[in-house]
């Protein structure tokens, strides 16, 4: 069979741009691998997992362990440290380069899957390689790796649920096993939940119904299993551990973008209950509604975008690496013809400005702010507020789709 020229000369402008884009995202890939080794990273969180998995192995208790100099605490689920055993398996330095790049694969697994969100299937081959190649050096991403940090892995398990084909089995248990890692996940299990009751009404059993049925039976299989394995750990930790906010770090820290973190720069203070939680509790029912509708009118990106600045602005801590979800933000302003936008938020998470204000866990210095540094150190749960609002107003503008999956596989 005869290929005609058209088609020959298709397939060599596509394999130019995939070999053109790998070339300029594994340059962009070497060149952060070098800054990052010249930065000293400690990738203390990584070492911190290790030690999980030691205590595992070794029988102790999990949540008296102290890890790495500062002393830090196991703050997961079970379920997360019977993971990281096997990084008991590699010496150190091996550890941190095997994760290195393990996450840098996940970069890529992230934005393609952000693009499939976004774009429907309108994503051009060898995009992610391009995406990537910028996305790395924005502030989350280059703090997640600088920690070696879970936050990808936890992005694609979530994102992967959420851009299967109607129907798919599987759909829903990436993000069960997302929420027995981290909790904060199981706000998308919740969002299902809500438009699956919602359209049980109309239609009776749904794809969201069965995608929130997984997602609950995946967190119960391996919260269970966790139970099984490590009894007296699963014990101190659901009845104990999950409702102390405070082992996790510094509510006013800089690093800390979530509502609480921004009330607690405001008002001087490391408990600002009083007012963070009636406003998170606004935030959440808000945010949630949102997405619930982007949901029911087949707009799966927007739902998801929005579910994620709700769990990142509602929750006690929100570490500025845990905001990789500015990624599909981005891309979903681009798919809205919102480029000025677009380009504002990718300047707000790629300026790194909430670290240009004095900062530090010993002298507190986050408590004695002023007014220009606290904007500085809210400037991510800003435009997560601010996107919420637009898709609150953009969704009505827009008409419903009649498919539920972004993408058919």
């Amino acid at each position: 069979m005869t290929v005609s020229t058209p088609v020959l000369t298709r397939v060599t402008a596509v394999r130019r741009s995939v070999l053109t884009g790998a070339g300029v995202c594994l340059l962009s890939f070497a060149g952060f691998w070098i800054a990052q080794r010249l930065a000293a990273v400690s990738m203390i969180d990584l070492m911190v997992y290790r030690a999980e998995g030691r205590t595992v192995l070794d029988g102790l208790d999990l949540y008296a362990m102290r890890a790495t100099r500062a002393g830090l605490p196991t703050t997961y689920p079970p379920f997360a440290a019977l993971l990281f055993t096997p990084l008991t398996l590699l010496p150190v330095p091996e550890m941190r380069t095997l994760a290195t790049a393990g996450n840098l694969l996940l970069l890529v697994g992230f934005v393609h899957l952000s693009l499939k969100l976004a774009f429907r299937d309108a994503v051009k081959p060898g995009a992610a390689l391009w995406v990537a190649a910028v996305a790395v050096w924005c502030e989350p991403v280059w703090t997640t790796l600088r920690y070696g940090q879970i936050n990808l892995l936890i992005g694609v398990a979530v994102l992967w649920d959420l851009t299967r084909r109607d129907g798919h089995r599987w759909a829903g248990a990436g993000i069960g096993l997302a929420a027995a890692i981290k909790l904060t996940p199981a706000l998308f299990a919740v969002m299902l939940l809500i438009t699956g009751l919602l359209r049980f009404r109309e239609a009776g059993w749904n794809p969201w119904l069965r995608q929130a049925t997984v997602a609950v039976g995946a967190f119960l299989a391996a919260t269970v299993a966790s139970a099984v394995v490590l009894p007296s750990d699963s014990h101190r930790f659901w009845t104990e551990i999950v409702f102390r906010a405070d082992r996790v770090g510094r509510v006013e820290g800089a690093a800390n973008q979530s509502l609480r973190g921004v009330f607690a720069r405001v008002l001087h203070t490391v408990d600002p209950s009083h007012w963070w939680l009636p406003v998170a509790t606004v935030v959440a029912v808000a945010g949630l509604a949102v997405a619930v509708t982007a949901a029911r009118r087949g707009r799966t990106a927007e739902a998801t975008v929005a579910c994620a600045a709700t769990a990142l602005l509602i929750s006690p801590i929100s570490w500025s690496h845990h905001w990789v979800w500015c990624v599909p933000t981005v891309l979903l302003l681009l798919a809205h013809g919102r480029t000025e936008w677009a380009v504002a938020v990718g300047v707000g998470f790629w300026s790194y400005a909430l670290w240009r204000v004095p900062h530090g866990a010993v002298e507190r210095l986050e408590l004695a702010q002023n007014r220009s540094q606290m904007v500085l150190t809210a400037i991510y749960p800003t435009m997560a507020l601010g996107m919420l609002v637009y898709l609150a107003v953009a969704g009505r503008k827009e008409p419903a789709r009649g498919d539920y999956a972004v993408a058919k596989e």
